[in-house]
């Protein structure tokens, strides 16, 4: 199962907790999280690590960053 959390244009720490929301709904799978910024960046993917999920691919088009976390 997969779900995609479209958090662009949104200040930090927004894209973090849209993330844990995601994580708190799914439990496992894959999660798709849409940003803007290297910090929403830096920060939604320490905080997937921290909750047990692994950062699967990072993909950079322009300014904005495709992060695909898993937890199987």
């Amino acid at each position: 199962m997969s779900q995609t959390v479209d958090a662009r244009g949104l200040s930090c720490p927004q894209p973090v907790l849209d993330t844990l929301a995601a994580i708190r709904e799914m439990g496992k799978g894959e999660i798709v999280v849409l940003v803007d910024t290297e910090a929403s960046k830096e920060n939604v993917s320490r905080a997937a690590e921290s909750k047990g999920w692994r950062v699967a691919e990072v993909a950079e088009t322009g300014s904005e960053y495709r992060i695909s976390i898993v937890r199987e």
